[in-house]
């Protein structure tokens, strides 16, 4: 739920629109720097935590200045780093109305090698995992949204919890039970010799039920064999699979790698519904483009 909507809003990439020489040339300068993969890592980290960002490095000793693509030079680019939003923190925020950076920082601090910079809003691409609310401060980590596990986490929780208690159900489908003659007057009465020769005998009983496949016991032992039932637990395991689905907005077919279940049924509204949400974190959450 965490890689694979950053992987699949990032996986396509883009196309230019020029001549075969200038898009080869800027297809080259964006594998320099790494450009889809870091996007995508910075996509995976603002699902995770909550928010991220691209520090998009000119090698300039003055960072606290607006960065000016249309003063650099070929190459001028230098690299691209992702930082979590714990790595940079909001400065002043803009207080003018008529602005269009309204409620936003004037500059970011970074904490680099104990050594604090000032970050022009100019040099960072920021990303969001649940999109906050217009308005929220970033000086009091509001503005960069929640985790995307904040509404889904109990869900996808309640799938292991599920599972493992099929599992425990597997290990005890089919139990013997002997009731032996006064085993709680024996035990209180002999205490640890007496348990302990229980045990030897249980296990001296599963030896020759092993070997032989009879089972002897004393004739004022009683034997009984309790079986577990799986009937209904596909169905059940499968609600909570729908539930978890739901909640991270990835159809059941992609989240649990399993193929399209019921008559003619092949997945597709689903799967284009999901791809239409992917679209939307392209074209309105990954900004600017």
């Amino acid at each position: 739920v965490i890689d694979m909507p950053a992987e699949d809003a990032g996986r396509e990439w883009r196309e230019w629109q020029a001549g075969a020489k200038e898009i080869t040339a800027i297809e080259a300068e964006e594998n320099r720097l790494g450009v889809q993969g870091k996007v995508m890592e910075a996509k995976r980290q603002a699902r995770l935590f909550g928010g991220a960002a691209l520090f998009i490095g000119d090698g300039t000793a003055t960072p606290d200045q607006p960065l000016d693509p249309e003063r650099m030079g070929k190459g001028g680019l230098k690299y691209l780093t992702v930082m979590s939003r714990d790595d940079v923190s909001a400065g002043n925020l803009d207080q003018d109305p008529a602005s269009e950076t309204f409620g936003k920082p004037q500059f970011w601090n970074l904490s680099a090698g104990g050594n604090m910079m000032r970050l022009h809003p100019s040099r960072l691409v920021l990303f969001h995992g649940i999109s906050p609310l217009a308005g929220l401060r970033y000086d009091t980590g509001m503005g960069w949204g929640d985790s995307v596990l904040m509404g889904m986490i109990e869900r996808l929780r309640a799938v292991d919890e599920v599972a493992a208690n099929i599992l425990s159900l597997v290990y005890e489908a089919k139990i013997d039970v002997i009731k032996v003659p006064d085993l709680m007057m024996n035990l209180q009465q002999r205490g640890d010799a007496y348990a302990a020769e229980v045990l030897r005998r249980m296990q001296l009983a599963n030896t020759g039920k092993g070997n032989s496949g009879a089972l002897i016991i004393d004739s004022k032992e009683e034997y009984q064999q309790k079986n577990a039932s799986f009937g209904g637990l596909p169905d059940i395991t499968d609600r909570f699979m729908q539930l978890a689905a739901s909640a991270a907005g990835i159809p059941m077919t992609l989240l649990f790698e399993m193929s399209p279940g019921g008559l003619n049924s092949t997945g597709d509204n689903d799967t284009r519904g999901y791809y239409d949400r992917i679209k939307v974190q392209q074209t309105l959450h990954m900004q600017p483009a």
